[in-house]
């Protein structure tokens, strides 16, 4: 059983390796076209079932990040117009 033990640790450091690396390809300058916006949704969902049978809060943590990188950016716009009056 402790061989398990063993294997489940260094799978749970595998899988929080490869979240930073798939964290840092998800920034905005790597990820602007469709296909790698694709690309990393591809990457976060395999992530996705991999921590799925973790017990590592640091897996469950990340992935939750990973996911959030996916979410659409939105951006503020501010104008410089002057409000209109409403009666």
């Amino acid at each position: 059983m402790n061989e398990l033990g063993t294997i489940d640790g260094a799978l749970d450091e595998m899988l929080v390796n490869l979240a930073g690396i798939v964290l840092r390809l998800s920034s905005p300058a790597i990820t602007n076209t469709p296909d790698t916006r694709q690309a990393l949704a591809r990457s976060v969902h395999q992530y996705a079932v991999c921590a799925s049978r973790s017990a590592d809060p640091r897996v469950h943590a990340l992935k939750a990040q990973l996911e959030a990188t996916l979410k659409p950016r939105l951006r503020v716009i501010v104008s410089n117009g002057a409000k209109s009056k409403v009666p």
